[in-house]
């Protein structure tokens, strides 16, 4: 089966463009730039979407001299180049082009979406369930979330700055188990009538007990009663688990991304 695009999505296509843009804006690391329509952006974090090309607007020049320019940047900065590509990514062809020069598919995701926040908004934000859910500062959740995924230190670091100090409020929570551990993790940011939620992790142990789905409940009521009324995620498009939860939810899928990057070796 194909994945969605925005032009095959049953979602409207104004509303995926504008979740696309609270995306980007709630992934916004403190090292970017711009170059002629793509947006850099350069952060050591294990995060693609913060080290990564945005190919957000056509420029003026063509696609391999963005390239020249962009490519030198990522090997300054020690980093691996990724083009995020969507059904938003500009200019057109910009996949095939990257295909046909060699750069090969990673990472295909899948953009969920909620469309509608208004039974959140009438639900208490303090779903039950066994173990409080709390709020978490920026350090203590990169370093939980990251040690859970394997982020390496200076990974875990970049994390934390980008959450603690981002371009869009970001609200981060722990789920704990009743003996008061913490067992889940996950953020929501809201841009207007926008949320997404991000880095929702539930330890591996604890897995298959609710946790993840209390926890992502407590963010969408808490997003609804912010004015939030339409929520959005990303997730791997192999990851079953956490989609079957996601579809308890009432999301659907809106689009698909991937990245591009050079293959081993030559980047």
């Amino acid at each position: 089966m194909s994945p969605p695009s925005a032009e095959t999505s049953t979602f409207d296509e104004a509303m995926l463009a504008r979740i696309e843009d609270a995306g980007i804006n709630a992934s916004a690391p403190r090292e970017q730039r711009w170059v002629d329509g793509w947006l850099l952006r350069l952060s050591p974090a294990k995060a693609k979407r913060a080290r990564c090309i945005q190919a957000v607007a056509p420029g003026r020049l063509d696609i391999e001299a963005k390239l020249a320019l962009c490519l030198p940047l990522f090997a300054a900065a020690g980093l691996r180049p990724y083009v995020r590509i969507t059904p938003f990514s500009q200019p057109a062809g910009l996949d095939i082009h990257l295909a046909e020069r060699g750069m090969v598919r990673i990472d295909d995701t899948r953009v969920m979406v909620l469309p509608s926040l208004d039974a959140w908004a009438v639900q208490d934000a303090d779903i039950s369930g066994a173990g409080a859910i709390e709020g978490a500062a920026a350090d203590a959740f990169a370093d939980w979330v990251g040690r859970a995924r394997g982020s390496s230190a200076g990974e875990r670091s970049a994390h934390a700055e980008r959450i603690a100090r981002p371009a869009v409020p970001h609200h981060a929570v722990f789920a704990k188990d009743d003996r008061g551990d913490v067992v889940a993790a996950g953020l929501v940011v809201v841009e207007g009538e926008v949320a997404g939620l991000y880095d929702v992790f539930t330890a591996e142990a604890a897995r298959g007990r609710g946790h993840g789905e209390r926890l992502c409940r407590h963010l969408l009521a808490g997003a609804a009663r912010q004015g939030a009324i339409v929520a959005y995620l990303q997730v791997d498009a192999a990851n079953e688990g956490a989609r079957r939860i996601y579809h308890r939810l009432g999301f659907a899928d809106g689009y698909s991304y991937h990245y591009r990057t050079p293959p081993h070796g030559a980047a």
